[in-house]
């Protein structure tokens, strides 16, 4: 009888879990400190002579 009602309470949970995944609900959200890091890259080729007022766009 135990068996059958965590059996059912495992259904249950299963079903909610995936009705909430259609509304964009996730229980497992990255956390806060998994950031994306993105290295950028200076344009060191150009002259340093040189004085541009407005930086390429393409390095």
């Amino acid at each position: 009888m135990q068996m059958l009602l965590d059996m059912l309470a495992g259904l249950i949970a299963m079903l909610a879990a995936a009705a909430l995944s259609q509304f964009g609900v996730d229980l497992h959200a990255p956390r806060h400190a998994d950031r994306e890091i993105q290295r950028v890259q200076d344009c060191k080729d150009k002259p340093a002579g040189a004085i541009a007022v407005a930086a390429p766009r393409d390095c």
